[in-house]
């Protein structure tokens, strides 16, 4: 093999490994880009309760956190909530629908109550507050509700054409109703995208006032101070996690944990102040 030959292959040998560094170096670099996009993050919702994990998507967990907020604003049993989100589930898939089904036309709203059947106007039924209280205003006057199988507690309130079908969502109600009334800690974590618009703590308030009544609060800049502990500072805390979206809130800190939706990794240690609840909001985009 002559000398100039030998030349030539090297060279050839040289310009391969660079192209190959080259590809290698684009591969890693759009594998990095997509990594942090945004557009891949599938938003969802996690409640973890012993061994079972559930999921929701980010409105259905919204309305289950207003649904069992309602219950820890009654001073209901978590068996409740637990009862109330089942049914809805079955009933709209915890969403606020306005339209119904061939077994009931009339039906509307997160638990598909029908005018007609005297559950109230259209408005009314649409309405999520009402919707909520007037079927734990049905759940309460059945006796021993708290010790009932779902779909018994669950029927003898809807009266629905389809009792059993309640069952199957029992084991999702128990795990959302538990971490939301406060009574499994760091139990629910939602996945989200950062927000896009700065969030208002006065939104905040005016909606956590909304689902479990007036609560000491306390607004600081871009954040909102809570006086509670125990299960209602978990509630409040869960709550939270579960509007997120919806209130472009980026963190919340209770008892020495905290859920930081830019790190994506549920609810860890902190060294934050462990008393009461801090609720923090996106900032205004730069």
């Amino acid at each position: 093999m002559s000398r100039r030959t030998s030349v030539r292959r090297f060279r050839r040998a040289i310009v391969a490994v660079l192209a190959l560094a080259l590809v290698a170096g684009a591969i890693y670099a759009i594998v990095a880009v997509l990594q942090r996009s945004e557009t891949l993050v599938t938003e969802r919702c996690v409640a973890v309760v012993g061994a079972e994990t559930h999921e929701l998507a980010t409105d259905q967990a919204a309305n289950a956190s207003l649904i069992s907020a309602i219950s820890v604003q009654r001073g209901l049993p978590p068996r409740a909530a637990s009862i109330a989100l089942a049914t809805a589930m079955q009933e709209s898939r915890l969403r606020n629908i306005n339209y119904g089904d061939q077994a009931g036309p009339d039906s509307r709203g997160l638990f598909q109550q029908r005018p007609s059947q005297g559950w109230g106007t259209e408005a009314q039924v649409m309405d999520p507050v009402y919707a909520t209280n007037a079927f734990y205003d049905g759940l309460v006057k059945v006796p021993g509700y708290e010790t009932m199988e779902i779909t018994q507690a669950a029927q003898a309130v809807q009266r629905s054409a389809f009792p059993r079908a309640y069952a199957q969502h029992e084991p999702m109600g128990r795990a959302f109703a538990s971490a939301l009334t406060g009574h499994s800690e760091s139990s629910l974590s939602c996945e989200l995208r950062m927000p896009e618009a700065a969030g208002d703590p006065a939104a905040v308030v005016n909606e956590l006032t909304t689902a479990f009544g007036t609560q000491a609060a306390t607004v600081q800049g871009r954040s909102v101070q809570l006086e509670a502990t125990g299960t209602q500072a978990w509630a409040l805390a869960h709550w939270a996690v579960a509007n997120a979206k919806t209130l472009a809130i980026t963190q919340v800190d209770v008892a020495g944990q905290t859920w930081n939706r830019e790190k994506r990794d549920g609810w860890q240690a902190s060294a934050a102040a462990s008393a009461g609840v801090t609720i923090t909001v996106s900032a205004p985009p730069t």
